[in-house]
């Protein structure tokens, strides 16, 4: 039996070349400083939960909330976005953004295991707001010509530079700005920067969303079994858990073998940027050489990032550990979105991107989780090598995934 066809691209109307404009500045700028919010907890999630949990082990269990949260809501916002318009899913989630800070702040005052269990219930609020932040991305594409949209989705996610300079400065700036207990002024900064993040998206003008006959397009299941999307999931799913996995470890571990909170800041800073910055040409790249090829390269320099870190604990050898590892989330994590673009209608957009983020992100929390566990009992060397293996796997199925496609596109395979 021959393998279903990807779908014929249903593209929403498209918008006038100012409205574009418009909207990508915005996304872009608001990715900026959603992205700038999402830092404080992995510049200091691991710090205040290692000083707050009752048990080590718990250590980062505020950061690994921080990705359920994630998870949690990705179809929530998915459907409140395909209902009402991704500008209410927006507003919704900068909302618990500025919750997110302010209950930090009440934790951090509080103190003690009751702080403890606010500050988790802060970062499942960021998560919510981090999970909505990443539909920015898929955002960008709406209303746009299907040749540009991942160049649109590229842009938009480069905002996430000034994120990178902008999130540990924040923390740096702030850490120490008001009276004991430390960070409360970063909190009261996070929400803040959620709320101004609000005031920028209420100007985003993107297309309705569009309600079907045929009840928001083809059955999940008809979608989910399609070799492209199989490979988008799988290439995203691990380039952002083990991007999660490794620095959701990596400050603690600075901590532990006796480097400053200013020297894990500024590792993060370079992570970040990295992340980021090659997304003012990796719409290109991606439309020069195929998301495929894209995505293979994004999990080769991830590995590359844990054979780094393996070398030594110097600052230095964390550092270079996370810029590798910035570059190689933003490869995978990129192409894998650019690929799922090519895998749904108009009409299945909201519902299948929010599947797809539901799935990567549900990976990422146990892959979150695990860090923490694994960093206390065996240490930092051992978070590393427990990268390699499914990075193997995920290369090889992917190899195996193009292999299949090109032969079922081939004519004697058709024949």
């Amino acid at each position: 039996m021959q393998a279903a066809s990807p779908p014929s691209p249903i593209s929403s109307p498209l918008a006038s070349p100012r409205v574009q404009r418009n909207n990508i500045w915005r996304l872009a700028i608001a990715q900026a400083l959603a992205g700038a919010n999402s830092v404080v907890p992995y510049a200091v999630g691991g710090i205040v939960g290692y000083t707050l949990a009752p048990l080590p082990v718990l250590a980062t269990l505020p950061l690994t909330l921080f990705v359920v949260g994630m998870t949690l809501c990705t179809l929530p916002a998915g459907a409140i976005a395909g209902r009402y318009g991704r500008r209410t899913a927006f507003l919704l989630g900068s909302g618990a953004g500025v919750l997110a800070g302010l209950v930090a702040v009440a934790a951090v005052m509080v103190g003690g295991v009751t702080g403890f269990w606010l500050y988790c219930l802060s970062t499942l609020l960021g998560g919510a707001y981090a999970a909505v932040v990443l539909s920015f991305r898929f955002a960008a594409a709406d209303g746009v010509e299907p040749a540009r949209k991942a160049q649109a989705l590229s842009l938009v996610m480069a905002g996430g530079v000034a994120a990178g300079v902008v999130g540990p400065q924040l923390v740096n700036w702030t850490m120490n700005l008001l009276p004991a207990p430390m960070f409360v002024a970063t909190f009261y900064a996070q929400a803040a920067v959620a709320a101004l993040c609000a005031m920028i998206l209420l100007g985003v003008r993107l297309p309705r969303p569009v309600h079907s006959r045929g009840r928001g397009g083809r059955p999940m299941g008809n979608i989910l079994r399609q070799p492209r999307f199989i490979a988008a999931i799988a290439c995203g799913a691990i380039s952002y858990t083990l991007m999660n996995f490794l620095m959701t470890a990596a400050p603690l571990a600075m901590h532990m073998h006796g480097h400053s909170t200013e020297s894990s800041n500024l590792g993060l800073q370079w992570h970040v940027i990295a992340m980021f910055a090659p997304s003012f040409f990796t719409g290109k790249v991606i439309a020069r050489f195929g998301a495929e090829q894209v995505m293979v390269v994004g999990l080769l320099l991830i590995g590359i990032s844990a054979a780094v870190g393996l070398g030594g604990m110097d600052v230095s050898h964390f550092w270079w550990t996370l810029i590798l590892l910035g570059l190689g989330w933003n490869f995978g994590f990129l192409g894998a979105s650019a690929l799922v673009l090519q895998c749904h209608t108009e009409d299945e957009k909201t519902r299948v991107q929010s599947v797809n983020d539901f799935i990567v992100f549900g990976l990422m929390a146990l892959g979150s989780f695990a860090s923490g566990g694994i960093l206390s009992a065996f240490g930092w060397s051992a978070v590393l090598w427990t990268a390699f293996p499914p990075l193997a796997i995920t290369l090889v199925a992917l190899v195996a995934l193009q292999m299949r496609t090109r032969a079922v596109g081939s004519p004697s395979a058709k024949g």
